[in-house]
Parts: structure tokens; sequence; C-alpha cells
């Protein structure tokens, strides 16, 4: 088995993620793909329908599910989801292991590019994994953000057999002894859709989140709506294929022209790194959670 995709979900119906769409995505790719669907209870019977609705529209030999329980008393920094990623990453029996979350989706167009790299992942010793480019959409599918608070790479895919396990928030990957994985970045972009659903749905995202992060006993503000921050820009390239239906049904009424803008005297001097990064493709201290090797 050359492939193994890897994912993990909660509540991915309430919270209006594009799971179905993120699984589909990675299917060319892999020879399995393994689902960890979370639940609220320890035996594993109580969700939202996220489990039923993607056994029912995953039926092939290729998908294996995994049940796991949300323990309540892990809710701090974000531990959670690297410990709900690496059930899933436990279970990869592929030399390779393409990792998507819940709300990003590869584009068609980028799959030679992955399957060329994951070749090469897999013949080259020194090489632990592969970085992608981001597309950070946010208030609509038509807008993105791009800036030096967001992070505009990662890494997706992963060697199996080395010891690498989801770090932290899961946003990457670490060895036990805190090293990062050698990397080489490929061209290909994750679409990421986290920021792009409807203010009512995101509101419950980030009370949700917040409890992952600070605890079960937060509580954030019931009132959340999308401004014009920093570093926004107008998205004019093709979406997935996959993503037709889900952005026709979760396309807000917002543009640059009417969200409420949201500037701090902060962000001249994030104006200032991003045009040196325009200039020079050089972000200035910027972090990453892999060594970038040719």
């Amino acid at each position: 088995m050359q492939t193994s995709g890897f994912t993990f979900i909660k509540n991915g119906l309430t919270l209006g993620y594009p799971i179905l769409e993120s699984v589909l995505s990675i299917e060319p790719l892999c020879d399995e793909v393994v689902i960890n669907v979370g639940f609220n209870n320890p035996e594993c019977t109580e969700d939202d329908g996220t489990h039923e609705y993607l056994r029912d529209n995953l039926t092939g030999s290729k998908y294996k599910f995994v049940k796991s329980w949300w323990d309540p008393n892990i809710q701090k920094s974000g531990l959670i989801l690297s410990q709900q990623t690496n059930i899933a990453l436990d279970k990869c029996q592929g030399k390779a292991c393409q990792y998507i979350q819940g709300d990003e989706v590869l584009h068609e167009d980028d799959l030679p590019a992955i399957e060329n790299g994951i070749k090469e992942l897999i013949d080259r010793d020194e090489l632990e994994g592969l970085v992608y480019n981001y597309l950070h959409f946010f208030g609509n599918v038509d807008i993105y953000k791009y800036t030096r608070t967001i992070y505009r790479r990662e890494v997706r895919t992963i060697k199996n057999g080395v010891n690498l396990k989801s770090h932290l928030d899961a946003q990457g990957f670490r060895f036990a002894d805190g090293r990062k994985p050698n990397a080489k970045l490929i061209d290909a972009r994750i679409f990421h859709y986290g920021w792009a659903r409807s203010e009512q749905v995101m509101a419950k995202k980030i009370k949700s989140f917040d409890k992952l992060y600070h605890g079960k006993d937060f509580e954030s503000s019931d009132e959340w709506s999308y401004k014009k921050v920093f570093g926004l820009k107008q998205f004019m390239d093709t979406h997935p294929l996959l993503m037709e239906k889900w952005i026709n049904e979760n396309r807000n009424d917002l543009s640059l022209d009417t969200l409420d803008p949201d500037f701090k005297i902060k962000h001249i001097r994030m104006a200032i790194s991003d045009y040196i990064e325009s200039l020079t493709g050089y972000r200035i201290g910027e972090f990453k959670n892999y060594k970038l090797v040719k």
C-alpha cells in the first residue's frame, strides 16, 4: 500500500464543515482513507449525525471509519485536535499519509503535482513531508486573507513509519523530541474554508473551539460578525469542482465593499512586512512547523 489518507471530524454537520468534500478531494491519491468521527460520550453513541452522513456517502471499500470520544477534560491549547488526528494516523498502513482537515479541500488541478510529490517522498530517505500553499477564505468564498498573521504554508503529507505525530492543535507535525520534519514545498494548494461559513455557524464554531483552547467552562460572546480586517484580497481563480454544491449553499452576501473596516495602527507594520514579502518572497519572522529542503 502506497498512500493512506486520514482525517478527523466532530459535529461536522452542526458546524457547517465541508467534510464530505474534504475526504473526496484526497480520495484519488489514496489506497485507503481513515476517517475518525468524534462522539460526545465514551460509548460513542451520541453525535450530530456526522458519522451516519459520512457512512451513507462514503461506501467504497477504501474508507475505514473509526469512532472516538472527545474527552472534555482535554480542553487546553487545542490538544484534543492533535490527539484525534493521531488516532486516525495510527490506523494508516501506507508508506505515505495524506492528511486533510474537515474544512480543507484539494483542487483537482493540483493532483498530478501531489502524486509526483508523494512518489518522491517515498523514494527519498531524507524527505519526511510535503508542504502546501494555503488559501484562507474569509467571510465569503470570493475573498481570501493573505498576511503575516496567518500561516501561508503547512505540511499535509508525511512519511509513515518514522514516528511523526500531529503536534499541539494539529496545525503541523513533529517528532517526539520536537524536531521538525524535513519537507519539500510542492506546487499544490490547500483551499481552507474554515472562515467562509455563515456568521451564525461561525459563532457556534468559535464558541466550540474556545472551549477546546481555554477549557470547558469558558464562555465567549454569542455575538460575532465578519469585519474588513487587514490582508483581505479578492479571489479571482477557480474553486475545486467538488465544492460547487457547498459553495452554492453557503455563499454569504458579503464583499470587500460591504464589510465594516477593522484597521488598527499595528496593521502599518504588517503592511510593511507584507510589502517586503511581495518583493522578496521572504516572510520576516515566519513560524514554520517544518524545515524546508530542496
